[in-house]
């Protein structure tokens, strides 16, 4: 089975930086794509940022652009999110999600939508103290 393993996390205080891995494990060959999404209590899960493995594009909301960064190693099959200058508004339970295959004429807007990834990793807590 393919699955993904998340990993990372934790407390910080404001202004801190956390790094946040993803690997998908049962999968060899062909494109992909890997995203994070978060939730916060109360709130719907959003995205947060994403990157195609093919082409090395990344996406991001624009409550994170400058500030939290995709990253991803092919050939381990993982996805990095490195989050920097954190706020108390990101804390939420951070989720990675894949998208296999990738579905070509993918966009920002159906990238940044729960139903257009098909596989997700287990939650990770992040917390940023104010």
């Amino acid at each position: 089975d393919v699955q993904l393993q998340a990993s990372g996390g934790g407390l910080v205080q404001t202004g801190g930086s956390l790094r946040l891995s993803c690997t998908i494990s049962g999968f060899a060959f062909g494109s992909y794509a890997m995203s994070w999404f978060r939730q916060a209590p109360g709130k719907e899960r959003e995205v947060v940022s994403c990157i195609v493995s093919s082409d090395g594009n990344k996406y991001y909301a624009d409550s994170v652009k400058g500030r939290f960064t995709i990253s991803s190693d092919n050939a381990k099959k993982t996805a990095y999110l490195q989050m920097n200058s954190l706020k108390p508004e990101d804390t939420a339970v951070y989720y990675c999600a894949a998208q296999i295959p990738l579905m070509y004429g993918s966009s920002w807007y159906t990238f940044s939508r729960t139903s257009s990834w098909n596989l997700w990793g287990q939650g990770t807590q992040v917390t940023v103290s104010s």
